[in-house]
Formats: C-alpha cells, sequence, structure tokens
C-alpha cells in the first residue's frame, strides 16, 4: 500500500464476525473490499487449487505469477476509483456477489475413510449434519470435537459425516483415530464440494432436517457457532413430522 502515499489502510476482519461481509451475504472466505465495495468474491478464488481439472475463478490458483498480477492490477484500479471519488464506476466494476444455498440434503454415496459406503438409505429419517473441515484447520479441531460429544449426547437421531476436503488421506486417518471420532469421515472431492453449493470455506456445517430439508447453514468458526448450531440441530431432532 506504500504507493498510495498513506491514503489507504489495510483491515483484516474475523472470518465469520465481518458486520459488512454479512451485509453483503459474504458467508464464506477469502472476499476483498475497497471501502463499502466487494471487489473480490470467495468464488474469484477458487478453492480447489490441486484440482488440476478445476478452473476455478479469475485468481485461482493466486500462487500463479499470472493471477497474482491480474488480482494486483485490477485492486491498484479499484483503489485508484475510489480514491478519485469515483465510486459509481467501482461500483460498476466489482463482481456480484450470491452466497450458495442448498434446499435438502444431495445424495450422497461415498465411502468413508474405512472403505464402508455411506449411501441416502443409511441417513434417510434421521437428522443429518454434515462437516466439511481440513487438516490445516486448526478451528475445525474443536468443532470435530464438538461433534464427538453430540453423537453422545442424540445417538441414532443424529447421522454426523465429516468430509475433510484438500487434506492428506493418511494425516485425516491420524486425527480421526487420535480424537477418537465417533462419526463417518469422509475424503472430500471436487464433485462432493458441488453438490453442497461449491465450498470454499472450512469449517462449513449443515444440518438437515429428518426429511431431508436444509434446517441451517454455519460457516467459519465464530464464537456462537456450536451453541448456535446445536440449537438448530435441537430443534430438527424435536420435529418428528
Amino acid at each position: 500500500m506504500q504507493e498510495f502515499g498513506g491514503q489507504v489502510r489495510f483491515v483484516v476482519e474475523n472470518y465469520g464476525e465481518s458486520k459488512l461481509a454479512k451485509r453483503f451475504g459474504v458467508d464464506r472466505y477469502p472476499a476483498i473490499f475497497v471501502d463499502d465495495i466487494l471487489v473480490a468474491t470467495p468464488n474469484d478464488f477458487g478453492f480447489y487449487g490441486k484440482d488440476k481439472n478445476q478452473s476455478g475463478g479469475r485468481y485461482s490458483p493466486l500462487k500463479n505469477a499470472e493471477t497474482h498480477a491480474r488480482f494486483r492490477s485490477d485492486l491498484e484500479k479499484m483503489l485508484r476509483l475510489v480514491l478519485a471519488g469515483r465510486t459509481d464506476d467501482a461500483r460498476a466494476m466489482a463482481p456480484a456477489q450470491k452466497a450458495a444455498l442448498i434446499a435438502a440434503l444431495p445424495p450422497l454415496n461415498v465411502n468413508d475413510i474405512h472403505g464402508a459406503a455411506v449411501t441416502p438409505d443409511q441417513l434417510s429419517g434421521r437428522v443429518v449434519v454434515i462437516e466439511f473441515w481440513a487438516t490445516w484447520c486448526p478451528p475445525c479441531r474443536s468443532t470435530l470435537a464438538w461433534l464427538g460429544s453430540l453423537k453422545k449426547k442424540y445417538g441414532d437421531d443424529v447421522a454426523i459425516v465429516t468430509v475433510a476436503v484438500e487434506s492428506d488421506r493418511s494425516t485425516v486417518e491420524q486425527i480421526v483415530r487420535e480424537m477418537h471420532l465417533p462419526d463417518r469421515a469422509v475424503i472430500g472431492t471436487p464433485d462432493v464440494a458441488r453438490a453442497f453449493g461449491d465450498i470454499s470455506a472450512v469449517p462449513t456445517l449443515f444440518v438437515f432436517d429428518r426429511h431431508g430439508k436444509t434446517a441451517g447453514v454455519f460457516y467459519g468458526a465464530p464464537p456462537s457457532l456450536h451453541a448456535d448450531a446445536e440449537k438448530t440441530i435441537d430443534r430438527a431432532v424435536d420435529l418428528r413430522t
């Protein structure tokens, strides 16, 4: 930011706690704002950068020199427009953002890390909790431990499936073993992520009621995550008809 002579200040807001992000309906990361103008959405950065068959967004993969330069150039253009007072022009350049939401539980036909099948029949008639996580995500560990306590509380009323994305299988197996997780652990693929609205952040937690309808979706790991999600699960468990 030095080239702007101190006219620009860089601010980082915690994922899941940004009022500005909530105002725009952005519930995934990363997202870049200039003042109150959304200039780069989560989809712009992609998520499965390691998948050669997945093109990702316009800045994916960011480590690529060409896409890194494109992002820097676009950001500089936006900053110069705002500093020049041309906010209408800046807003016109900003991409549209709409969070991808799903109305119901997608059909799951996958195998867990032990090779056992996870099928729709196994989940039918139960409250289903799907947690997307990654081995490189520190906040995901506390959520995984909390999910273990949920299984003890609700028993067979709740089916829990954890989906590890962009994670090495051996590390996933080690974490599941060390944490004594009772839920079904699955290695996520881009196809699985797209079925759930194209996951671009972890942790992301879905709760589906006994009829398979979406009861709640929770992004990130704000302090209220476990309490808020558990209230949603409680209501879904009590809903019998």
